[in-house]
């Protein structure tokens, strides 16, 4: 059967998306274009094994990649040079002290990338997830200094990965390994990396063949499953 790219329409609802094995296999994992970037919409996407990802000028674009690079936090293990890292460099970690200095850093230039997909109206859309709860940051301190930092969205046992930054070496491994923490302690069995790059996997992830990514996401972020970052019932 001929795979199609569906069209979403800004405003529908209730919030839905076509089935993840409808993805074209060009551009890999691409399933859907249009729609908006409300709250609802989000979180149905999450919860179906969607997120957004589009460049600024295009339509939003949503995304189902095969396979889906995860990190286990059961499986972290930080290398000798992170683990002396996290020892000796002074750096001090928070959650969710300032999640828009975060995405606003997520957002700003790198070295060698030109532009960035967190637009305006993503940076926005994610400000509100963080007003109810559903999004965090964990962030990177050194003398009163952001300096590093990640975020994502959390639902049920799941965090979904979205964006790391890095202002001084190993900053954002130094986030990564404090989120790995946090999701031990509070039972997160997942962290979803969405794509890969070799960034993320000199930290450990690894790629899941779509259908088990599902099958993890089923079983973790079904209705009824509680919050494991609030412990309270995320909103649908």
């Amino acid at each position: 059967m001929k795979k199609t790219i569906t069209w979403l329409a800004p405003g529908d609802g209730p919030p839905w998306f076509p089935p993840v094995e409808q993805a074209l296999d060009e551009p890999p994992g691409l399933l859907a274009a249009g729609g908006d970037l409300s709250p609802a919409r989000l979180l149905a996407a999450y919860r179906r094994g969607v997120f957004p990802w589009y460049s600024p000028g295009q339509p939003v674009l949503w995304w189902a990649p095969d396979p889906r690079e995860v990190i286990f936090p059961d499986q972290f293990r930080p290398s000798r040079s992170l683990a002396k890292t996290l020892r000796n460099r002074g750096f001090e970690t928070a959650f969710d002290r300032d999640f828009e200095a975060v995405i606003r850093a997520c957002a700003g230039p790198r070295h060698g990338v030109r532009g960035t997909w967190i637009t305006s109206d993503m940076r926005a859309a994610y400000l509100r997830l963080h007003e109810l709860g559903v999004a965090h940051s964990i962030e990177t301190w050194l003398e009163g200094r952001l300096v590093g930092g990640l975020y994502g969205v959390q639902l049920g046992r799941i965090f979904f990965g979205e964006s790391m930054f890095s202002r001084e070496t190993d900053a954002s491994k130094v986030a990564l390994a404090r989120l790995v923490e946090q999701c031990l302690a509070r039972n997160i069995a997942l962290i979803d990396c969405q794509m890969p790059s070799p960034h993320l996997k000199s930290l450990g992830s690894r790629s899941l063949p779509r259908t088990q990514f599902m099958e993890r996401l089923l079983e973790l972020v079904a209705p009824g499953v509680p919050d494991a970052w609030s412990g309270a019932v995320a909103p649908a």
